[in-house]
């Protein structure tokens, strides 16, 4: 009864409602383009060493604007500056079907794609992770993560799978897709109103730091947002799943489409069920089993030369790692005020950042050493590691019992 009692809540917000949509529609067509984006490059290239620098050159730009970018979604429209980020990508996705049809598409052109793309996802990530607190009330807002999320993980599902079935037809189709949907996630933002109050504090470096030095302050923080750090860093094997596909398993763009969406299938799952029953006791022992689990996860599939096991194994890891969101995700919303919220999911975009994109250079190079199988071991191993340590390194973390 309560579960009905809050998705009816939920309802009765539409401007929450708008956005979710809009996100769901950015998403797939983002994972539509990353998709069609690796798998043109490996057909240009065939390096695990290029597709781990397509990680790299996302990380650089994004780490230098984050801040910059946080400190701006304080001050500025939150839901606009989001609807612009979708319209960049979409400008993005119509200059890649241009460069595609006229020959033109070059692995230094897949490197100023990923550029873009870095840049774009800076500002994008702490205006999407500030809004949300804006729509909902706060008794809602572990419900309203868990989602978000859920909607989110379905377009990641949706996404890849989509991007690989189109990409039988050509790049082109998949990129003007994606052009599409990212015109209608902006225009759904933009429709979007709240009561926005705009820090009044004059721009410096001190106030453009203000979120690391609050994050830094709260152990409990630092220790969530971290532990997903180095989980995903170590652990994340999204860079070499076109390897895997091709030479591994042995199947085409479908089957990469269906390895890239096997995650977000976990976490949409995983989504239902902390809707359904939310984290209320124990959360910090939760986020670190859910971390250890997705390491164990993590190895199945760097040994597993099974279709269906290698699917599997990386649901698991989608599963593990959305616990891992809601908790964290959640944790900082709560313990921020609303004139921080940019700064801090700048922060936590960094953090974020480094893990998705960093993580896949990581890959690339130990790929490059090790062959994909060891890059993977070696990162499920060390995702395990890290998750005992943060039980003796962020004891608070550890012993975290509620939300709030």
């Amino acid at each position: 009864m309560r579960f009905v009692t809050a998705r009816s809540e939920l309802r009765a917000h539409p401007p929450f409602l708008r956005f979710l949509l809009a996100r769901i529609l950015g998403t797939t067509a983002n994972q539509m383009l990353m998709v069609a984006v690796s798998w043109h490059m490996y057909d240009i290239t065939s390096s695990a060493w290029d597709l781990g620098m397509v990680g790299l050159f996302q990380f650089i730009p994004a780490l230098l604007m984050t801040l910059p970018a946080g400190h701006l979604a304080d001050r500025l429209h939150r839901g606009r500056m989001f609807a612009c980020c979708m319209l960049v990508q979409a400008m993005l996705a119509l200059t890649l079907v241009f460069t595609t049809t006229q020959g033109l598409a070059s692995r230094e052109l897949m490197y100023a794609v990923a550029v873009v793309l870095g840049l774009v996802r800076a500002f994008q990530m702490p205006a999407q992770q500030a809004f949300t607190p804006l729509l909902v009330p706060a008794a809602l807002l572990q419900r309203a993560i868990a989602i978000s999320s859920g909607g989110v993980q379905a377009a990641i599902i949706a996404g890849p799978a989509l991007g690989g079935v189109l990409y039988g037809f050509g790049a082109v189709v998949v990129y003007l897709c994606s052009a599409a949907l990212l015109l209608a996630a902006a225009v759904l933002t933009w429709l979007v109103r709240y009561n926005h109050r705009p820090v009044t504090t004059a721009a410096s470096w001190r106030s453009v730091l203000a979120g690391v030095a609050f994050v830094w302050q709260r152990k409990v923080l630092l220790g969530a947002t971290s532990l997903d750090l180095f989980a995903v860093l170590l652990g994340g094997a999204t860079a070499l799943l076109p390897i895997y596909a091709r030479d591994i398993l042995h199947t085409g763009p479908v089957g990469l489409g269906l390895l890239r969406a096997a995650p977000a299938v976990g976490a949409f799952l995983m989504s239902l069920v902390l809707t359904r029953w939310p984290l209320e006791r124990r959360v910090g022992h939760a986020l670190l089993a859910a971390v250890g689990f997705f390491g164990v996860a993590t190895v199945v599939f760097g040994v597993s030369h099974s279709m269906l096991v290698s699917l599997l194994a990386l649901m698991a890891t989608g599963a593990a790692d959305n616990i891992s969101v809601v908790v964290r995700l959640t944790l900082v919303q709560l313990e921020t005020p609303d004139e921080m919220r940019g700064r801090v999911a700048a922060v936590n975009g960094i953090f974020i950042g480094a893990s998705n994109q960093l993580g896949e250079f990581e890959s690339g190079v130990t790929a490059d050493l090790l062959g994909p199988v060891g890059a993977v071991l070696l990162g499920g191993v060390g995702t395990i590691v890290v998750a005992v340590s943060w039980l003796r390194l962020f004891p608070d973390l550890a012993r975290r019992d509620r939300m709030r």
